[in-house]
């Protein structure tokens, strides 16, 4: 997941680097679980372990909240929670809109872990006729001409892009103009917004193709499975030089928000 924003110092506005900031959900994910066994108290280096980082940098981004633990006890795990969950703004609820219930908006509107960390999905909006009416997760999905009185009407802080690429950009900045300046994006497209507005972009095609940078990198001794068979890729970049690259782009980005 990237984010995009405006030009700015790589720092929070409450003076927290955006690294710390994107660590702090592993953070609360790990501690979570420890709290779901009973675990009371953690050290920084079992913490450090469960979120996949170095205990000299979990111990430097728990400092920035103010919360340096006790020597030779550890962290206050419940505590940790709620320091964590309160810079996160997890303590209060967020209405969010997922604009566009393709494949992929149809999932989102169902993933209950949603609800439980306080982002309630307030509104469902489609551009497609057909669509209008139904009810999906117990939302009813409105039309996209009805976007600003929604957002107006039903308070929306988080506006949810699944649409194709070509549309993105148009309900960004409906999104933008009506008041909502915090962005998740799952087009496969960069979106542009104006100072002060947050956007967070997950491209599912791009995670696919960073693991198979790597995965044509590993042996076949350490993977015990023979390499995939490569596709002879034509001077005009088409692969047998039956599909041109862009097509085959498509067929990539096709799977994409819909």
């Amino acid at each position: 997941m990237s984010a995009a924003r405006s030009p700015r110092a790589a720092r929070s506005r409450d003076g927290i680097p955006d690294a710390t900031v994107a660590r702090l959900p592993v953070y609360l994910r790990a501690l979570l679980a420890y709290s779901e066994r009973g675990t009371a108290t953690v050290s920084s280096e079992e913490l450090a372990a469960a979120a996949g980082v170095n205990s000299a940098k979990l111990r430097k981004d728990l400092s920035y909240l103010g919360s340096y633990g006790t020597r030779g006890v550890g962290y206050d795990v419940a505590y940790l929670v709620y320091q964590i969950s309160r810079e996160l703004g997890l303590t209060q609820d967020w209405a969010c809109v997922i604009v566009g219930v393709g494949s992929l908006g149809h999932a989102l509107a169902n993933y209950g872990g949603f609800s439980s960390r306080g982002f309630r999905i307030v509104a469902l909006v489609d551009a497609d006729p057909a669509r209008v009416g139904e009810t999906l997760a117990g939302v009813v999905i409105n039309p996209l001409s009805d976007l600003e009185s929604i957002i107006a009407a039903r308070g929306v802080t988080i506006g949810v892009i699944a649409t194709p690429g070509s549309a993105a950009q148009e309900v960004c900045d409906r999104l933008v103009a009506a008041g909502v300046t915090s962005i998740l994006n799952f087009a496969p497209v960069v979106l542009t917004v104006p100072d002060g507005v947050d956007v967070r972009k997950v491209d599912l095609s791009v995670e696919l193709q960073i693991l198979a940078f790597h995965a044509q990198r590993k042996s076949p001794r350490e993977t015990g499975t023979p390499r995939p068979r490569r596709r002879r890729v034509a001077a005009n970049g088409s692969a047998n030089g039956a599909a041109d690259a862009t097509s085959d782009a498509a067929a990539l980005t096709g799977a994409m928000p819909g």
